[in-house]
């Protein structure tokens, strides 16, 4: 096969790409941390959140180009691969603690039926109808994705409300969970694993930025916390999708019924 046929070369080729993350990366990080005080709680701004920024308005620009997005796909499955393989390394001397946890990380799972009791109520009250149960039977990661396609179809209402939170939390999941966990860590007296086993919501990213605030707050439980975030994590992506079908979905049909119900007489 030639280097021509094989996207794989053309990625390493694209030094237009490199160049640009090389530059990016060299202005995230001598922008360093900022802290931002809120009452007892902080706002912690990381260099992740600026590459963020700084992707979406270079995307919006001449320098990149539709190959340079298509081959930045890939390297973000790299990066998170290299990120899942530095948290297996930590978690197998962290395993005594993580074990300790024992329910209390098994049960994490059902934080994520938060979305049903708190999105859905405002989801009906702004006038979406069926869209509200794809949108809040979960957080909507790849498993969810699946799932609704499944039972309802790509074309149905159910389906389009799945695929825009699958979207939206792709583009400003990380940023958000990144912003939200540190602040809540250090404004309520829960135990900052706590924040971090709630960081594992099935997706690598948005468990990065997560756990990357709770580092930065607390840098001396930087080992446990990356530990409980991954062990989180991977009990999310496994578990999480038994979930929705027997609970998650379930409850969100039933409440979505008796709210319209409601709503409508």
């Amino acid at each position: 096969m030639s280097e021509n046929s094989n996207p794989i070369f053309g990625l390493w080729k694209d030094w237009r790409l490199h160049a640009l993350v090389f530059i990016t990366v060299i202005i995230t990080e001598a922008i360093g941390t900022f802290s931002i005080p809120i009452g007892p709680g902080v706002i912690l701004l990381l260099p992740m959140l600026y590459a963020l920024i700084i992707g979406l308005v270079l995307y919006f620009t001449p320098l990149v180009k539709e190959k340079q997005s298509k081959n930045a796909e890939p390297i973000i499955v790299l990066g998170v691969a290299l990120l899942l393989a530095k948290i297996g390394v930590i978690i197998g001397p962290s395993l005594p603690e993580v074990i300790e946890a024992g329910p209390a990380l098994v049960l994490q799972e059902l934080g994520n039926l938060g979305t049903i009791l708190l999105a859905l109520p405002v989801a009906i009250w702004l006038g979406l109808k069926r869209e509200a149960v794809g949108m809040t039977h979960s957080i909507g990661r790849e498993p969810n994705v699946g799932l609704i396609m499944d039972k309802f179809g790509i074309n149905s209402p159910e389906g389009r409300g799945v695929m825009a939170m699958y979207i939206f939390g792709t583009v400003f999941g990380a940023v958000f969970l990144g912003l939200i966990s540190g602040f809540l860590a250090t404004i309520t007296p829960l135990h900052p694993l706590s924040f971090a086993m709630a960081s594992g919501v099935g997706s690598g990213s948005m468990m990065a930025a997560a756990s990357g605030s709770l580092v930065a707050a607390f840098p001396e439980l930087e080992t446990q916390i990356v530990a409980f975030a991954g062990a989180s994590n991977l009990l999310s992506l496994s578990t999480g999708l038994w979930v929705s079908i027997f609970i998650g979905l379930p409850l969100t049909e039933k409440i979505y019924t008796m709210m319209t119900r409601k709503k409508s007489k």
